[in-house]
């Protein structure tokens, strides 16, 4: 009786657990996991010191190129004094980079906003779509520094005209991602919907936007990608301020290593910017998300 009472307490002996996996296999499991990350990171180390030996080869050919040396410690310098004010004109790194970002998510910000309810409606109703892609199409190959003009005159602030050729810029992937998400709906979900005669906005809430939900998050994840890229361009058409003020401004004044700086960190941060949404994706759709 007292070992039966013993027994009750602690448990199955050592390996009478069907359920829990062997500890050899679980280690091997945590093994090849860790063998794969590292794996990961030695070929992201080779190939980054690849391109660095590019450099330094071309900057040996080219003269009046920054070599990786001279760029890495400008680089390490402005990161050292990232937030200062010494004027309108003469400001840190990490100041000109946090304009930039308030102005691309702004703008990507009122481009979700207008952008996934226009797309749902495309997706759902022909007429919606018959009337709306011939605009969509017309307008999502120009250019977006095209658009900048006009704001420009329109609003008469530059800042506000960067916003504006961000949100055109972020708009037309959001759109386009979304309304083609939302007229993918398997037909067993609809048929249910019809016979059940689900209203209107339960049928939004539960299956229109989950079944669109993946390829909205894409459609997200290259406006943000286009928007990082577009700011550069039109800060360097205001010339007032932000990342691409900043590279515009280095250039004219003859400090390349500063242009390379500032071109290393526009790298890192969109690397950043597509790793978040390239996570998003993949929790709503493991099977959808792009790599």
């Amino acid at each position: 009786m007292t070992a039966l009472i013993e027994s009750t307490r602690t448990g199955p002996p050592s390996g009478g657990d069907a359920t829990s996996p062997p500890l050899p296999e679980s280690l091997e499991v945590a093994t090849g996991i860790l063998h794969r990350r590292l794996s990961a990171i030695a070929w992201a180390i080779a190939g980054i010191a690849i391109a660095i030996g590019a450099w330094a080869i071309v900057t040996a050919i080219v003269s009046g190129l920054p070599t990786p040396a001279a760029s890495a410690h400008d680089l390490a310098h402005r990161l050292a004094h990232p937030f200062y004010r010494a004027g309108p004109g003469d400001q840190g790194i990490g100041l000109q980079l946090g304009t930039s970002l308030i102005r691309v998510f702004t703008g990507f910000a009122a481009a979700i906003v207008v952008g996934v309810p226009l797309g749902l409606l495309m997706g759902a109703s022909r007429r919606a779509f018959q009337a709306a892609n011939p605009i969509v199409q017309i307008l999502r190959p120009v250019s977006p520094l095209a658009w900048f003009p006009i704001w420009l005159i329109a609003l008469k602030n530059t800042s506000h005209a960067a916003i504006f050729v961000i949100f055109i810029t972020s708009l037309w992937p959001i759109v386009v991602n979304t309304a083609s998400g939302a007229s993918s709906i398997p037909d067993d979900q609809r048929n249910i919907a019809r016979v059940f005669r689900i209203r209107r906005l339960a049928y939004l809430r539960h299956v229109l936007v989950p079944n669109a939900l993946p390829q909205m998050i894409t459609g997200m994840r290259l406006s943000m990608g286009t928007a990082w890229m577009v700011i550069v361009a039109v800060e360097m058409l205001s010339g007032s301020s932000g990342i691409g003020y900043f590279v515009w401004n280095e250039y004219n004044g003859g400090d390349l290593t500063g242009v390379v700086s500032a071109i290393v960190l526009i790298g890192l941060i969109g690397f950043g910017l597509d790793i978040c949404f390239l996570k998003a994706a993949k929790r709503v759709s493991p099977g959808q998300a792009m790599s």
